[in-house]
């Protein structure tokens, strides 16, 4: 058997979009040539789970990373990515590439180089109007919750990847 001896990480919704915040999922094929690419050059593909879908499920509403920096969410973050780590060390013990990781631009969970933000808190009825919620959302150079804590994760470890975005947000 020829083992390409070569792994990628992806962000749960770049395989499947399905879980992704109505309305912004786009048709999977968006993502067929970036995937293509890695499978043509014989390389794994590790899924990593997507936080906001098991802790918040399908009717969840568009989120930004402060409503996220609470102890929970951190810790099922963690909870989440033990197993991920385990696999990592045991491809890398192995003789293993982890050719990267690939987050999603924008996500407040999964971001990379830019993450969102914004200042608001309570009932969406508490504001003007929706506008007023919109414009305080703002693109920040931070990675996103999920991605912060893989990372940490990763060097206590003393494992360094290399972390990308894909482009997949409208500023």
């Amino acid at each position: 058997m020829n083992r390409g001896k070569k792994i990628v990480i992806l962000s749960h919704c770049i395989l499947n979009q399905n879980s992704v915040v109505k309305p912004y999922a786009k048709e999977q094929k968006y993502y067929f040539e970036f995937i293509k690419n890695f499978l043509l050059n014989n390389c794994g593909i590790i899924q990593l789970p997507c936080p906001e879908l098991l802790i918040l499920g399908l009717k969840r509403w568009g989120h930004v990373k402060d409503q996220f920096e609470y102890p929970y969410f951190k810790r099922e973050c963690k909870s989440l990515l033990y197993p991920i780590i385990n696999q990592i060390e045991n491809y890398i013990d192995n003789g293993y590439e982890i050719v990267g990781v690939y987050g999603v631009k924008g996500s407040p969970s999964c971001g990379i180089n830019k993450t969102c933000r914004g200042n608001w808190e309570g009932e969406a009825s508490c504001y003007k109007n929706l506008d007023d919620i919109v414009k305080r959302v703002h693109l920040v150079s931070e990675k996103g919750i999920f991605m912060e804590t893989f990372e940490k994760l990763l060097n206590k470890k003393n494992i360094e990847l290399n972390f990308y975005d894909i482009d997949d947000w409208s500023e």
